[in-house]
């Protein structure tokens, strides 16, 4: 025994828990068992980038009690373009290739689901040839006559008789 008394004994120990394992279900349950004391708290809005909460309008909200919805496109609407559709011999995938959207969409606003879109609108206005804006729902669409640019103002012949009139 003399022999072993000089020499340095070192123990080793195991590390805690980490803080995700104490919080873990099993190390609760360990706990409690031990009969240890544990508070638990649930934090509310946990993870949230939310600093403040309340607004201004939170009141104000509370209170309101009409239901707020937003406009959509009327079946009128839908009818139009689902004959426009149909005379153009178009189906509503056909109809959506041709202007660049989902086919879904095309099915909402025949629906009257969809939320109106002028620039939608406007591109099936033109692919089935129908108004779907304004009074004249479903009259023929009337190609505008595009602006020309004319002689006035842009140097065109009349602006060249008067340069050379001043200039002779």
């Amino acid at each position: 025994m003399a022999e072993s008394d000089w020499d340095t004994v070192t123990v080793l120990r195991k590390k805690g828990p980490t803080a995700a394992q104490a919080k873990s279900k099993q190390a609760i349950t360990a706990a409690q068992r031990r009969g240890e004391d544990l508070d638990t708290t649930k934090k509310w809005s946990a993870g949230q980038n939310k600093q403040h909460l309340v607004t201004k309008n939170t009141a104000k909200l509370d209170r309101e009690t009409e239901e707020l919805q937003h406009l959509r496109v009327s079946l009128e609407v839908g009818k139009v373009i689902q004959q426009g559709r149909q005379n153009s011999g178009l189906t509503q995938k056909d109809l959506a290739t041709k202007i660049n959207e989902k086919p879904q969409v095309i099915a909402d606003y025949e629906c009257g689901k969809a939320i109106p879109n002028n620039q939608v609108m406007g591109k099936i206005e033109r692919a089935i040839g129908l108004k779907l804006r304004g009074k004249d729902i479903g009259l023929p669409l009337e190609a505008k006559p595009k602006k020309r640019v004319g002689a006035k103002g842009r140097g065109g012949k009349e602006n060249m008789f008067k340069i050379k009139s001043l200039v002779h």
